[in-house]
């Protein structure tokens, strides 16, 4: 493995960096991207256990807005709830397309990733030639120990590019399909939300 990074050159320096960053945000966001931890199920639950108790504490709100994406929705609509449906609706929809867009947090960057990755290997194929050309431009086809130096390079960028790219597509895509999914449960649990905010706390309670 030494060898090929070696007979790269030093082009496969900004590829095994973007490997690592590649595969850092693959792990995390796989980590970030649970179900569980987006969309915990009990939280509408809790949320009319208060209703039905009558009273919320603004502790536990502020805990709320820690444990989840969806918490701090719910957190939002909590701390609004007395203030009139139209303004209740625009608060949780600000704070929606905030941890909207935290879910898409470090995206962007893999998909650069994926679109760099060939792009480095194609650039170290080029190197790789115009070193086999002035080789023979100067010592001619026979010395073959030279030229291997060359295509050596243009082949192992190339893959290694593709071999940092293909995956990092593959996860890029995965996650938008994950986020938007969770985007529209979230979506969906937002409207019971204001349903449940709009019925009132206990008649109409405020928070303690």
């Amino acid at each position: 493995m030494l060898e090929l990074i070696e007979a790269g050159g030093w082009l496969m320096a900004p590829i095994l960096a973007c490997s690592l960053v590649a595969a850092t945000i693959i792990i995390e966001r796989f980590w970030a991207l649970r179900r569980a931890r987006v969309l915990p199920d009990q939280l509408l639950m809790i949320l009319r256990r208060w209703m039905e108790r009558g009273s919320v504490n603004r502790n536990d709100v502020a805990e709320l807005a820690l444990e989840s994406p969806l918490g701090r929705i719910v957190a939002a609509g909590l701390a609004n709830h007395d203030r009139g449906r139209e303004i209740l609706r625009e608060r949780i929809e600000d704070t929606g397309r905030y941890v909207a867009h935290q879910l898409e947090r470090f995206l962007n960057t893999l998909g650069t990733i994926a679109a760099i990755s060939p792009l480095l290997g194609l650039l170290g194929t080029v190197a790789g030639m115009i070193k086999v050309f002035q080789v023979i431009s100067v010592q001619g086809s026979s010395q073959f120990d030279l030229l291997s130096v060359g295509i050596a390079e243009a082949l192992v960028t190339t893959a290694a590019g593709l071999t940092v790219a293909i995956p990092s597509l593959l996860f890029y895509r995965y996650f938008q399909a994950r986020v938007d999914g969770l985007v529209v449960r979230m979506e969906q649990e937002t409207l019971q939300l204001i349903d449940l905010l709009d019925a009132g706390i206990g008649g109409g309670g405020r928070l303690p």
